[in-house]
């Protein structure tokens, strides 16, 4: 995994090495162990690199002569069948230096042209600049695993990793106009799909691929998840679910890096945890895994609807059913708080709160033991384990059903703000452009139908959510973190499967169980869904109230803009039933997400239009 940034610009505005330097500066935690800048006006490419297959021969910007063409690459993300397509490139008779993904996705392109984006299966973000035609080819994977953002004005084209890479050019200035700030008070910490929040900042969506030169940008959809007759029986289903999650994680091991993988005990991680136990005992290695948890924690636990059980027992289990070597990392309450900003910082945006803080801080143990780790991130976007696709009551309601909270968010929002958007014409836009984007089959009865938009729902919203929580807190501590699920046949095979047999037997998630049986102690197997873990302890909630109750009696406060100080300082006496987004941002998490945007406001300079 890498940092990549770069520009086309004709204007020659600001095309200087000095400015290539400090933009490459700023994607230094995503790649520290090698770094590039290629510069041929119009064109510049940068890049930073986290070794992890073929360190020698992989390094980028990557250039390559094809008769009187030229080509050069900067590519974040990783191959999965990178063996495949390289053997039907040699059968071509193109050759290779080395064995890095990278080269074969240069060839591909070189090969095929647009068309080599639906070969691949990975994840990715890439900007191949065309010497010879003066334009850049751009493309990102189909899930959005991986970032890409970009600023387009006036024949000038900038993309990064991050938006921080992007706001380096002078030529882009930090501002946010009514719009961002109902992405930030009304969805965040989610945003509208191609959105960067800053104005005139957008993402590359997923699954999207285009061309810029000087007649603009050209962008075309080439993958999204399309329903179709599901033809086999409950066995058969049972039996090609377990060979595509088997052999998404058996190829999401390949490395030449040491490899962890995340274990919370839950049904996700403890499958890529077998399996990948299994693999390495094979090769004669010790998989090393690795926990989170915090201080007194199982002091203070209550067990809930949403998180009934306590990790530990089920670490234990899988740990003595395996014999990997597990890692328990133990997160203190105010390390926690302090780290809401650096989380900020690794996202350009406010967050999901400690639930962004305890995953950074969790990567940066991981790393001291491995470079790359794989996590069950997705499964219950995929196969329908969360509580919003199986209570009939909550999946029938109209809405973003982990975000019910739209009255409450607008009961804090400064009420000039409010008159200039809609917040509630501008949620509900948002909801019902993705559920009518979803591609449904005229034979689906209303529960097939009503699941499909679900998980347009989720794959849209809640899931990019979770994967640039994953991306921007793992790379932040040069840590490449792999997500099996996010397999593209997984996802599109799914897709089409009929409800009743994903929830078999009336558990959430009961296919993916019934076609890992075997792999998994019945202890985990038929564990009850657990969320992401977070801390119970009340000092927490003390610790943020205190620094929001600081920030609010601060004058200078950029928050106090834009929000009612009086319903904020209420928030901070009594305790809001609503949770703000999904099942992990309660009360606590509420109060430090505004902590973190008064932090935002202030940190990069946002200027109010």
């Amino acid at each position: 995994m890498c940092g990549i940034a770069g520009m086309f610009d004709l204007n020659m505005h600001s095309f200087n090495d000095n400015l290539f330097e400090s933009i490459q500066n700023t994607l230094l935690r995503r790649g520290p162990d090698q770094k590039g800048i290629y510069a041929d006006y119009p064109a510049a490419l940068i890049h930073t690199r986290l070794s992890v297959i073929d360190p020698l021969n992989g390094k980028q910007p990557m250039k390559y002569a094809f008769g009187n063409e030229e080509y050069c690459l900067v590519y974040n993300g990783e191959l999965y069948n990178t063996e495949e397509i390289r053997k039907e490139l040699r059968f071509l008779g193109h050759e290779f230096t080395g064995y890095s993904d990278t080269e074969v996705l240069l060839h591909a392109y070189i090969q095929w042209k647009d068309a080599c984006v639906s070969k691949f299966n990975g994840i990715f973000a890439f900007v191949i600049y065309e010497k010879h035609n003066r334009k850049f080819f751009i493309a990102r994977d189909r899930i959005g695993v991986k970032p890409f953002f970009y600023f387009e004005k006036d024949g000038v084209f900038i993309f990064a990793s991050e938006i921080k890479s992007i706001l380096k050019n002078p030529q882009v200035k930090a501002e946010a106009d009514e719009y961002s700030l109902a992405e930030i008070l009304y969805l965040g910490p989610g945003r509208t799909p191609g959105c960067g929040v800053f104005k005139n900042i957008k993402e590359l969506k997923a699954a999207h691929c285009g061309y810029f030169s000087v007649d603009g940008l050209k962008l075309r959809r080439y993958w999204e998840l399309t329903a179709g007759e599901h033809k086999e029986n409950f066995y058969e289903t049972v039996e090609h679910v377990r060979y595509l999650v088997t052999d998404s994680i058996e190829r999401q091991l390949v490395s030449d890096v040491p490899v962890a993988t995340f274990l919370s005990g839950g049904l996700d991680s403890s499958i890529i945890t077998s399996l990948a136990n299994a693999h390495f005992m094979k090769k004669g290695r010790k998989l090393h895994t690795f926990s989170v948890d915090y201080a007194d924690n199982q002091r203070y636990f209550k067990a809930g609807k949403f998180q009934p059980d306590d990790d530990k027992e089920y670490v234990d289990c899988m740990t003595e059913y395996t014999g990997a070597e597990n890692h328990r990392v133990i997160l203190d309450t105010e390390q926690l708080a302090n780290a809401l900003y650096d989380a900020v910082d690794a996202r350009d945006l406010p967050g999901m709160a400690d639930v962004d803080s305890s995953l950074l801080l969790f990567c940066a143990e991981i790393k001291k033991y491995a470079a790359v780790a794989l996590s069950g991130e997705c499964a219950d976007e995929i196969f329908g384990g969360y509580p919003w696709y199986r209570d009939k009551e909550i999946r029938m309601k109209n809405g973003f059903p982990w975000a019910q909270s739209t009255e409450f968010r607008v009961s804090l929002v400064n009420e000039d703000l409010i008159k200039k958007i809609n917040p509630y014409e501008y949620v509900d836009s948002r909801y019902r452009s993705t559920i009518g984007a979803a591609s449904v089959d005229i034979a689906d009865n209303p529960t097939e139908r009503r699941m499909k938009e679900m998980t347009r729902l989720n794959f849209d919203w809640f899931m990019q959510t979770l994967l640039d929580r994953k991306d921007r807190m793992s790379m932040h501590n040069g840590l490449e973190v792999r997500v099996p699920y996010c397999d593209f046949r997984i996802a599109e095979y799914l897709y089409s499967v009929p409800w009743e047999m994903k929830d078999y037997e009336g558990r959430e998630k009961g296919l993916l169980r019934e076609a890992v049986r075997g792999l998994l102690p019945d202890k985990v197997l038929f564990r009850k869904k657990s969320p992401y873990p977070k801390t119970h302890n009340p000092a927490y909630l003390k610790l943020v109230s205190n620094r929001l109750k600081d920030v609010l009696d601060s004058p200078s406060s950029p928050l106090l803009d834009i929000i009612k100080k009086d319903a904020l300082k209420k928030l901070l006496h009594g305790d809001n039933s609503v949770p703000f987004y999904g099942q992990l941002m309660t009360n606590p998490q509420t109060i430090a997400y505004f902590l973190q945007l008064n932090y935002w406001l202030k940190k990069y300079k946002i200027k109010l239009l």
